[in-house]
């Protein structure tokens, strides 16, 4: 059967199967033509160990943040997924410093990332991620390819401008200790001349 075809029979995207194919993992040859014929599933060699993140702006929707999380699990049930771990995170979408994703980041022993929406995992730098993850094996699965609500949008846009006034005003701190600094160093030399 073609790529496209057997991409679509697994419910996998048609890039996680031709990058299958590229590494070897499928019984499949190419024709002049370009076309990728698969001659056998592999089902039992596809990643399938997966941990499930899920992630709300603010405590005040800890509520959504398990039932994201009860949608995800059944989500993975009726995928055939081995559930590996489920992490929820109360963070800004834009903080780069959230220590349960830095953890599973980081951890080796699952192979697919399982997120309701992409800015569930970040708000900037999504296919940064992706890329990371396929150069070592791994998958990030979106489950809803659609916007989420505008309120946690309009939060993290709050969280980018409270951030940016936060560094500009210690870029000016900075700056005057640094000059306060230079103007010490400059009396305590022409003290001792």
């Amino acid at each position: 059967m073609k790529l496209s075809t057997y991409a679509k029979k697994l419910g996998l995207t048609y890039k996680t199967v031709w990058r299958l194919w590229k590494e070897g993992k499928l019984d499949a040859y190419q024709l002049p033509t370009g076309t990728v014929i698969v001659r056998e599933e592999i089902k039992d060699k596809l990643p399938n160990k997966i941990c499930i993140y899920t992630r709300v702006s603010s405590s005040e929707n800890k509520d959504n943040l398990k039932r994201q999380a009860e949608r995800l699990k059944e989500y993975a049930i009726a995928r055939g997924y081995q559930i590996y771990k489920i992490v929820e995170e109360v963070g800004s979408g834009v903080n780069d410093n959230r220590k349960k994703l830095s953890q599973i980041l980081k951890d080796k022993d699952y192979n697919k990332l399982i997120v309701e929406h992409k800015d569930r995992l970040t708000r900037f730098g999504f296919n940064y991620i992706s890329i990371l993850f396929n150069q070592l094996g791994k998958e990030i699965e979106v489950v809803n390819e659609t916007d989420n609500s505008k309120q946690d949008l309009m939060q993290d846009f709050i969280s980018i401008i409270t951030s940016f006034c936060a560094r500009l005003y210690g870029l000016r701190r900075s700056k005057r200790k640094t000059e306060k600094i230079i103007k010490e160093l400059k009396d305590e030399k022409n003290s001792k001349i």
